[in-house]
């Protein structure tokens, strides 16, 4: 008999049932932090040549991952919200992933589907409840995410990304993530490495405040290329690791304020605290704004903006989730007319 895991890995993927829920569903809660949460709330490892991909193979590891997404996982069931939840493996691919020891020496490895598998386990567990969840692979760039040294062109971040992608199609993944992608040509090399899946996939950028991504191209440029260079399109677009605030302001850009940015840029995970990305990380404790706060500008994306996906990511708890959602919700109920999707 196979275990839960060789089972979880084994099922096919749900793709085509979050395409048609994203036809149907105008908000989805996606999960809150992970790094951050583990590290201080468990106090376990999160770095390391591939981050935290790593965690699955450790009891503490695995138990800690699985309660922080059921706890997000309860809070969307609540609102009723479809969830969102993604494997933590952003540094996880080919090259990062032989330098921690989990790839052999015929360039297989276990340790995506080991991951994808986990998030499996509690999807079933919201199947039971008649919960909607959906698994996803996230990825993310070569080079620093935060400014875009060290990334690739197109043509070598499909060479290096189309390892990663395959092995979570393989794993039965319902979606591809693609989180703080900070330039251009490695967001397009990303893409069409997603795309050859077949698998629904979004891109999310690393978004500066004056509306450009880290290497200075415009959001608006930036979704047009890549809508142009690969197909099928992504899913849609999004960005994380950042505060509300500024994404209003990179939004309110005048070469942002298009049909294309409004259509097709339609999520944030986002963080607690409004200091920049390298402020955060040279923090010695959690930056948090309350969460009422956090959810009254996560409200004003989505009357503003149209955005439909809303999730955490640094210092935010499940307490910041539970505000996000509960405003989010209260906001939608009071509108009559639907809003633009």
């Amino acid at each position: 008999m196979k275990s839960n895991a060789a089972q979880a890995a084994a099922e096919p993927s749900r793709g085509e049932d979050f395409r048609n829920c994203w036809e149907k569903h105008p908000l989805f809660l996606m999960e809150g932090a992970l790094s951050e949460r583990l590290k201080h709330e468990f106090h376990l490892c999160t770095e390391g040549p591939a981050d935290m991909a790593g965690l699955v193979r450790e009891e503490k590891g695995r138990a800690a991952l699985g309660f922080l997404w059921r706890q997000y996982l309860a809070i969307a069931e609540k609102y009723g919200l479809p969830f969102l939840a993604a494997t933590p493996t952003r540094r996880c691919d080919r090259e990062r992933a032989s330098r921690a020891g989990f790839v052999d020496e015929n360039g297989e490895s276990s340790i995506l589907r080991e991951n994808m598998a986990l998030l499996r386990e509690i999807q079933h567990e919201a199947d039971a409840r008649g919960a909607l969840m959906f698994a996803g692979g996230m990825m993310g760039c070569k080079g620093d995410a935060y400014t875009g040294e060290g990334c690739l062109s197109a043509p070598e971040a499909l060479r290096l990304h189309r390892w990663q992608a395959g092995r979570f199609q393989e794993a039965g993944a319902d979606f591809l993530y693609a989180a703080l992608m900070p330039s251009l040509p490695e967001s397009v090399g990303m893409a069409q490495a997603m795309a050859e899946t077949g698998l629904p996939y979004i891109v999310s950028f690393t978004l500066r405040a004056d509306g450009r991504l880290a290497d200075g191209t415009p959001l608006d440029t930036a979704i047009a290329v890549i809508d142009a260079e690969t197909s099928p399109r992504a899913l849609c677009f999004m960005t994380n690791c950042v505060h509300p605030a500024p994404v209003r302001q990179a939004l309110a850009s005048p070469f942002n304020q298009t049909l294309r940015v409004r259509s097709r840029f339609l999520g944030l995970q986002a963080n607690a605290s409004p200091l920049s990305f390298r402020e955060l990380e040279g923090s010695k404790v959690t930056r948090q704004s309350a969460p009422e706060k956090l959810a009254e500008g996560m409200v004003l994306l989505r009357k503003e903006c149209g955005l439909r996906i809303f999730g955490g990511c640094c210092g935010t708890t499940d307490r910041h989730m539970e505000a996000m959602a509960s405003k989010l919700c209260a906001h939608e109920r009071q509108n009559k007319e639907p809003l633009p999707r």
